[in-house]
């Protein structure tokens, strides 16, 4: 490639992060030919289509979210060397991207917003779902996650939490079925995880409990299942302090240690150290530590 090639490819990157020529040639300092000329030279060069044009903005192809990880993992460690040499490292800015499972959206979303309040130069997104989305590839800063201890090499991983969870069921559930008596629960209705699904610490017991025929509702992410027990559709586990914090809700069983859900802290080794990962993640551990 030609010496000029990052400029196209810084360009492209913005295009598809901010979704339009203007706003990316605004962002850069750029005209906006300049921008659409970055563009169609590096779709050239690399003889690939990196965006579906539309009245409303350019929407990156499959090739064009690939460019948008690489480029920004790529930027984000240009921006990081650039700060140390400037020796401006201690300086909290720029965009923090956050991923968490849906079911953390709640507790999480207020977290980055007092965040960004203590550190107005940052920018927060917090990227909610299923999918584990790839540091290596830039397509978070910090990841918080669930479950068994994350083992994928070059990331730094630490505790945060251990989240009690407990059965919950909705208010007008109980006033039609009761609350649960012994262990013969036939009777009752249950919102359960997929069979095939991710398996949570209270699976087992799920299993072990549970009669099958007792099962109403399955649902392969943890945020759907909460959404239907809240919606009444049957018993089902809650974080407890979620479940706790609803008036809406009764406890059916309190929390059991076997239930519990290990929360991780998890950056890449080469942002671990920015200034704006290091400020999160000690804010984040202070926010849990005053739960």
């Amino acid at each position: 490639m030609k010496n000029d090639s990052w400029s196209d490819i810084r360009t492209a990157y913005h295009v598809a992060r901010l979704g339009t020529l203007s706003a990316a040639a605004a962002y850069l300092g750029i005209h906006h030919a300049t921008a659409i000329r970055h563009v169609d030279a590096l779709e050239q060069r690399l003889d690939c289509k990196l965006f579906h044009r539309h009245p409303r903005g350019y929407v990156p192809t499959q090739a064009g979210q690939d460019l948008l990880r690489i480029a920004g993992a790529t930027e984000d460690q240009f921006s990081q060397m650039a700060s140390r040499l400037r020796g401006q490292n201690d300086r909290v800015a720029g965009e923090l991207v956050v991923t968490t499972l849906t079911g953390m959206s709640q507790t999480f979303t207020p977290i980055l917003i007092a965040f960004q309040r203590k550190f107005p130069e940052v920018t927060v997104s917090l990227i909610a779902q299923e999918r584990r989305l790839k540091l290596e590839y830039g397509e978070a800063h910090v990841a918080v996650r669930a479950g068994p201890k994350p083992q994928e090499p070059d990331n730094v991983v630490q505790p945060l939490a251990s989240l009690p969870m407990a059965l919950f069921a909705h208010k007008d559930y109980v006033q039609k079925h009761g609350l649960l008596a012994g262990s013969d629960w036939r009777n009752h209705k249950f919102v359960t995880g997929m069979k095939d699904g991710l398996r949570k610490p209270f699976g087992p017991w799920e299993d072990a409990n549970i009669p099958p025929e007792a099962v109403v509702f399955r649902a392969a992410q943890m945020r759907t299942r909460e959404d239907a027990v809240v919606a009444g559709a049957g018993i089902g586990f809650l974080m407890q302090f979620s479940g706790a914090n609803n008036p809406d809700m009764v406890e059916m069983l309190a929390p059991k240690p076997e239930w519990n859900s290990a929360i991780w802290l998890v950056t890449h080794m080469d942002l671990h150290r920015t200034a704006k990962v290091q400020a999160f993640l000690q804010f984040v551990k202070a926010e849990f530590g005053r739960a």
